[in-house]
Parts: structure tokens; sequence; C-alpha cells
């Protein structure tokens, strides 16, 4: 008997079965902003996978059934041909060699090949997998609405969306990569971080203030530029806790000279937050009210300090120097393992670089110090935290500036 047509037919089934296989790898690792690309330069082939990538479900569902089919098929062609061929032993070789043919060849090479190039593939096979898709549309209907009456009893919460940290690492897993250098990663993270970050996280505190009188003659205002450098001052009356307006040096410099309106006329209205503003809306209030400076207040409506536009920006690109400031390094190195640190490092950058872990919800340095000390510390005061001595250097008006820091070896576990 010609068994010719059999083998042609098993032989059409496993291809078929490599087909699903890969299809389905294939559109499980594609990266759809790589599809996207394409289709708007013209790809026909990437546009038509692209929109069988976005209803993924449907999709899934084609090939799953197209796959069991073909399986089907195959295991039952070759029972019959190998209990023609060998009898009552024919089931038994039939299932071995089928199993092995289908392993090899149905699903572990062309998923690996798909895994290897999932936008290729993905492309080459839209146009079959469209033409399955409508061809099985009864099936694949029936099983889809099977889908949402198992997800309704058994409850399937929105998992699908990514979360922050997810974000991180994949920006992180794409740095290392190669894709992106070091530098446009943390523009990465810094975005993705952006919007957890509040006003009294990135403030100027009220002490390091520079502001002027609305009371101040314009001798003195003139001189408070000149000795700040600063192109704005904050204008009170009474206390620095009634913040009045700002004063822009553009405005207050005319033509060479000062200019003759009053304080009053010249000055800005003032644009306050509170301490727990998103910076991510006080960027766009500042922008809306066209401003570079926000007076930060507390609960009682006391100034904590203000933020300026530098400020924001500086938490997306980082440090941004001017002709006019000082720079001082945060961690100075004094002598081996020992650094002289600014208190008004933040409290994170703090443990990056001792690489500890602190208890507390202090924003800088020096705010970690007082709430660890429980009192105002004094000069030459010193304390061990893990493997880190640190001894108060610089103390002036209630508030530390500089402590000095000696590291020894973390013992060994």
């Amino acid at each position: 008997m010609d068994h010719l047509p059999s083998i042609l037919a098993i032989i059409v089934c496993v291809v078929m079965s490599a087909f699903f296989s890969a299809a389905e790898t294939a559109y499980s690792s594609l990266n759809k902003t790589r599809l996207k690309v394409l289709a708007d330069a013209g790809d026909q082939k990437a546009a038509l996978a692209l929109s069988l990538a976005e209803d993924y479900n449907r999709l899934l569902s084609t090939i799953l059934i197209g796959n069991n089919i073909v399986n089907i098929a195959v295991a039952s062609i070759s029972t019959l041909l190998f209990v023609e061929l060998y009898g009552d032993f024919g089931a038994t070789v039939s299932t071995v060699v089928i199993t092995a043919v289908i392993l090899i060849f149905g699903e572990i090479t062309p998923k690996s090949i798909a895994k290897d190039a999932p936008e290729s593939l993905a492309r080459n096979f839209a146009a079959m997998l469209k033409f399955l898709q409508w061809l099985l549309t009864p099936l694949t209907f029936i099983f889809s609405h099977w889908k949402l009456l198992v997800n309704r009893f058994f409850g399937s919460g929105d998992e699908t969306k990514m979360s922050q940290e997810e974000l991180l690492m994949l920006v992180e897993e794409v740095r290392q990569e190669g894709a992106i250098d070091k530098s446009e990663g943390e523009l990465l993270k810094n975005a993705i971080e952006f919007r957890d970050v509040q006003a009294e996280d990135i403030l100027t505190p009220r002490v390091d203030l520079e502001a002027v009188s609305i009371d101040d003659s314009k001798e003195v205002i003139g001189k408070k530029f000149t000795e700040t450098h600063y192109s704005r001052l904050l204008v009170y009356d009474g206390s620095i806790d009634n913040i009045v307006g700002v004063i822009n040096q553009k405005d207050f410099y005319v033509n060479g000279g000062v200019a003759a309106q009053t304080l009053t006329e010249i000055m800005t209205p003032p644009v306050f937050v509170h301490q727990y503003e998103h910076v991510r809306n006080l960027l766009k209030e500042l922008q809306c009210k066209k401003s570079h400076i926000a007076v930060v207040v507390d609960e009682y409506g006391g100034t904590l300090g203000i933020v300026t536009m530098e400020d924001i920006l500086e938490e997306l690109v980082g440090e941004i120097w001017d002709e006019h400031d000082e720079v001082e390094a945060d961690f100075e190195k004094l002598a081996v393992d020992t650094y002289r640190v600014d208190c008004k490092v933040t409290l994170t950058d703090f443990e990056d670089f001792f690489n500890l872990k602190l208890d507390s919800e202090s924003v800088s340095v020096g705010g970690w110090i007082m709430e660890h000390l429980n009192h105002i510390p004094v000069k030459g005061e010193a304390f061990t935290v893990e493997h880190l001595e640190i001894t108060v250097t610089d103390v002036d008006a209630h508030r530390v500036f500089f402590v000095t820091v000696k590291q020894s070896p973390k013992e060994e576990e």
C-alpha cells in the first residue's frame, strides 16, 4: 500500500506545528516599539504584525487552536501508519517517534529561532496568521468568551501595568545591554522617580534664604544683589514668614541705573505651595504663572523655604552650575577612610556613599544627626553608627554644617 500521502501529511502537520510554536514565541517576545517604527516608515508587514500584537489574546487563541489541531492530526495519522506497518507495536512506536519529532522540530527548535529574531518572524508570519485568524473565527470567538467567563469566576486582577520598580529595573537592563549609556540611564531613572518628589525634598531652607524688607532702601537692596549674585530676591513685610513679593534684578536695574519705580511697583506676586506639593505639579504651576520661584509654606502658613525652577530641573538632569556657584565637594576625602561631609547632602546619597541603610525619615544628613542624637549637637560631639565614626566639626546657629566620618571595615559575617 502506498504510504506516501500519510508521510506527507505528517510532514505538513509537523511544519505547521513548528509554525505555530515559532509564532507564539515571536509575538510574546517582540518589541512593539521596533514594529511601530517600521510601520511608521511604511512597512506593511510590520503594520499588520503590530495590529495582531495589539489584540494578543485573540491571536494567542488562534495559535493555540491551530497548534492543537495539527498536533492531534499528526498523532492520529502517525498511529494509523505505524499500526499498519508494525501491527500491535505500532501505537507504542508512533508515540515515541512522534513525541520526539514534535519536541525537537515542532517545539524546541522553532521557539529557539523565534526567540532570537521575534520581530522578523512576526512580520513574515503576519499574513498567514491573519488568514488563520479569520478562518478560525468561530472557534476563537467561543474560547475568548470562555476566557472571560473563567476570569469572572476566578478573578483576574489588573497586573499588566508596569510598576515603577519594574520600570527602573527595565532601564537598568537596557543600560547594561549597551542600548543607552550611563548618563542617559540616570536621566531616565530621574524622570521615572520624578513623580514621587515633593517640594520639601528639594527646597532651600528658610535659614539659607536671602531676602529684603519691603521697607529697605534701594541702596540696601542693590548691595544685597551685589553680595549674593542672585538674579531674584524675596521681599518680606515684617518677617520672613510674610513673603509679599519677588524682585527681579533686571527690573531693579533699568538702562544702567536703579529703576525709578517703588519697590511695590517693581516686585511680582509670589507663588505659594504646600510642602507636600509634588514637584511635577509645581513645575506646571510655575510655567503657567511664568515664575521661577515658589515659596514653600508649612501647615501653619510659615515659610519653610523656596523651590526654584533650577532646583526642579536638577532633579532631572543633575547638578547645574553657574559662574557664581561655589564648588564644594559633598564628600571631601581627608585621609584613608576619612571624609568631611557636608550636612546638606541627602541621606540617600550618604547611605549610597558609605554603603549602609539607616532607619530614618530625615531628608538631609544634618536632620538625621539631630534625630539620632535627639538634641542639637555641639562641636566635637561624636557617635558611632554601624562601621562609621561620626564627629561634628562645624555648628552654627543650631545647625550642623559639616561632620567628619571615619569608616572602619565591616565585620565579616
